[in-house]
């Protein structure tokens, strides 16, 4: 008996679906990167506010006004945190659209309500650090 050399494959996948699925999940790590990179800037600039407001209570004399103080330096690295979530959210919103067009059974993104709900936090932190005095 002659021993079978040729496999034969009983469902192969189809590699234009699976070229379509590891572009969706490239998305997916990205849009996760971008939401770390944000929450670290949202989370230093809020902390960093904290901790100067924290030493300003405990020697208000030693800490004077500055042209760009730790309140001014939080307030801009929660705002850069927020505004770069929003371009990457954006853009990843963009990619999903065209991704879908040809791939209609792709998931919902849950890195863009991630997203989501970290920008709501960081304008949230934004706001108290801008009327907190």
């Amino acid at each position: 008996m002659e021993q079978q050399t040729a496999a034969h494959p009983a469902a192969t996948p189809d590699q234009g679906k699976l070229a379509l699925e590891r572009t969706y999940l490239a998305f997916e790590r990205t849009m996760k990167a971008w939401v770390r990179t944000a929450t670290s800037l949202i989370a230093f600039g809020f902390t960093l506010y904290k901790f100067f407001f924290y030493l300003q209570q405990q020697e208000p004399l030693k800490y004077g006004e500055q042209l760009i103080g730790p309140r001014t330096y939080g307030l801009i690295m929660i705002g850069l945190g927020v505004f770069i979530l929003g371009m990457a959210a954006w853009g990843c919103r963009q990619q999903m659209n065209l991704l879908r067009a040809q791939y209609p059974e792709a998931p919902f993104s849950l890195s863009l309500v991630l997203a989501a709900l970290i920008a709501v936090l960081g304008i949230l932190g934004f706001v108290v650090t801008l009327l907190r005095h």
